[in-house]
């Protein structure tokens, strides 16, 4: 299989029967053996039945029915987890994204010779106030806090190597992520503007409050990309800090006591000094417990800490033994 084309579906069923007629449309040129893997997500308009004709018409169609809504990110995951194409591309369910863009994420996929290729909505067809606007400031942020370069994170519409899209781990709102994972496994990437256009059928999925639920996860992303498999340095430092700055405010305390004669016990600062060490074991024992868990994490799963982007002259363990014998 050439292409796994991955679309969570979430109360779309007035766009299915476009969305595949389009694909279908967009792919015919290319020549590339590809199945369409359409993911439902709990939806409860009707679009799990005309899933099921438009299965039962084209057996390049396949379909995964979550038992409940779980998210997009969730359903995303089951997608890639089900998908068996050399290269995999998402995209929304909604006609949004263009699926004609799809072969020039691929020309851009092999000609860049990348590992993945990433959408930039060039002329973005949303609301400006509740859409456009939180969006660009959650990407200015992302990129800041997270140092990549890719300027649509919220962009669905990608393509990426078997491998690499295997390699992810999606919960929460992870998937705007996504370019931000990859990066810091080491993939090579790109960006290509591409189409977007109004929705003009169903209704958004999309509320304010995702815009928090982001931001929740770019701490988890932050994280990850800096501490996973060393949380003692995130928590320890500022237990280090808390534990110095409680030794100054005692000192000072005790000098009081000394020279200007002020009762220790009624003194703020004893209590501020007691406050600040009990921070700071309070830090550094959970950085501890951190460290415990991050080894749990790694060796209990047979984890490692760094990726390998290929090897040269190394015998696999088949040959070997063949060599032995």
């Amino acid at each position: 299989m050439d292409l796994s084309i991955v679309i969570p579906i979430k109360d779309e069923r007035e766009n299915l029967r476009r969305l595949h007629d389009r694909v279908v449309a967009s792919m015919q040129p290319a020549g590339l053996s590809f199945e369409m893997i359409l993911v439902d997500d709990g939806s409860t308009d009707g679009s799990a039945d005309e899933l099921q004709v438009i299965a039962a018409l084209d057996a390049r169609v396949k379909v995964v029915r979550l038992r409940r809504n779980f998210g997009q990110s969730a359903a995303m995951q089951a997608g890639i987890d089900h998908a068996s194409g050399n290269v995999i591309v998402t995209m929304d369910g909604d006609l949004q994204n263009d699926p004609a863009d799809i072969p020039m994420l691929l020309d851009a996929l092999h000609r860049q010779n990348v590992d993945a290729v990433f959408g930039l909505r060039a002329d973005r067809q949303d609301a400006f106030a509740n859409r456009k606007l939180p969006s660009r400031l959650g990407n200015w942020l992302i990129r800041k806090v997270t140092g990549a370069d890719v300027l649509d994170m919220g962009c669905t519409l990608r393509a990426m190597r078997k491998e690499l899209a295997k390699s992810l781990t999606l919960y929460g709102e992870m998937h705007r992520f996504i370019p931000v994972l990859l990066r810091d496994s080491g993939a090579t990437y790109t960006q290509v503007p591409v189409q977007h256009h109004p929705r003009v059928a169903g209704k958004t999925k999309y509320t304010i409050s995702r815009t928090f639920r982001v931001l929740l996860d770019l701490m988890t992303v932050k994280f990850m990309q800096g501490y996973i498999t060393r949380p003692m340095h995130v928590m320890g430092m500022p237990g280090l800090l808390s534990m110095a700055l409680g030794a100054m405010t005692l000192f000072v305390t005790v000098m009081m006591r000394i020279f200007d004669g002020a009762h220790m016990i009624r003194n703020p600062l004893l209590h501020l000094a007691v406050m600040f060490e009990l921070v700071g074991v309070q830090l550094l024992a959970t950085g501890l417990l951190g460290e415990l868990v991050t080894r749990t994490y790694f060796e209990s799963q047979g984890k490692r800490a760094y990726a390998v982007r290929s090897t040269l002259n190394f015998t696999s363990l088949a040959e070997e033994t063949r060599r032995a014998a």
